[in-house]
């Protein structure tokens, strides 16, 4: 199976950094090479593209893809999380630009062995590095029901998560639940007509959620932001494509905060607390796909681009 993801908000993302044509860019979540293939177009001979991803069949298709530009780009497989260690190990400094697209890939969600999609008995695996250990499998087998209610509830947003959480467990005691199709019937099971009812696959919530815990999405998202500005170049600009509210949640309080960092009391006259600020905030709304984008691609509809410039 072709490794496929249309990439969204392309030429907006692009754009949005500003490229210069001799610059040092990081994409932080390399995919198919759908973003870089743009970047790197408008590099020049001394531009560079630093490739980062943690899934093996995403480096070997973007790879492929960007074999033009081999002279330009370097890959390496890590998450984006430890950009510092990638570029320390290249020995790259700061760079003028950052951009991450979050989506799943078109690829991930499509290829059943892969476990992302309740569309297809499969698996539950849901790792987008697989030499990690955890997998959705494992969360099912061994988070108590506790826990597996609060991540259905706050990474899923999901308004029946405490009777999703129950019927998982009940149907643990019986027997193992180990593929997607399990998964979704026991989500069936846990939820009232109305709400089977309603526009949607019942359990998409359910199976974002576990997603999120097995890469440990917004852990890393939040703890990766303020080092990526650190490492960008006064006027460098740090773009991210989010595609759901929690992530876009992150990106817009942690731009802000490093765009204003102040934490002395309001009616203080002057700033006491020697917080400087880190830059500013590009996008005060959002980027979203166009209705020809959504048209063209329904995964895009969700998608926010923000942008932040260090100073």
């Amino acid at each position: 199976m072709m490794f496929e993801h249309k990439s969204v908000l392309l030429r907006e993302t692009i754009d949005s950094l500003q490229v210069k044509p001799n610059g040092i860019y990081v994409d932080g979540t390399l995919g198919g090479g759908g973003h870089a293939e743009e970047l790197l177009g408008r590099l020049g001979p001394k531009g560079r593209l630093i490739g980062i991803d943690q899934d093996g069949d995403a480096i070997a298709a973007a790879e492929e893809r960007l074999e033009a530009y081999r002279n330009q780009v370097t890959v390496v497989r890590s998450n984006y999380a430890d950009i510092e260690e990638v570029l320390d190990g290249l020995g790259i400094g700061r760079v003028d630009g950052i951009y991450l697209d979050l989506g799943v890939s078109s690829f991930q969600f499509d290829a059943a062995d892969r476990g992302f999609s309740y569309r297809e008995d499969a698996p539950l695996d849901m790792r987008m590095d697989r030499r990690q250990g955890l997998t959705a499998a494992d969360i099912i087998a061994e988070y108590d029901e506790e826990s597996l209610h609060r991540i259905i509830r706050d990474y899923g947003e999901e308004r029946y998560a405490a009777a999703i959480a129950r019927q998982i467990v009940k149907r643990r005691q019986i027997c193992p639940i180990e593929t997607t199709g399990q998964l979704t019937d026991a989500v069936r099971a846990a939820l009232p007509a109305k709400a089977l009812a309603v526009q949607g696959h019942p359990a998409r919530r359910t199976f974002q959620a576990l997603r999120i815990e097995v890469n440990r999405e917004l852990e890393v998202l939040e703890r990766s932001i303020d080092i990526m500005i650190g490492r960008l170049v006064p006027g460098g600009r740090l773009s991210i494509i989010t595609f759901h509210s929690l992530e876009d949640r992150i990106v817009k309080n942690r731009f802000r905060e490093n765009e204003n960092p102040c934490i002395c009391p309001p009616d203080f006259p002057v700033c006491v607390c020697g917080r400087k600020s880190k830059g500013k905030v590009i996008t005060r709304r959002p980027v979203i796909p166009t209705a020809e984008e959504i048209e063209a691609n329904r995964r895009s509809r969700s998608a926010k681009l923000r942008v932040f410039e260090a100073s």
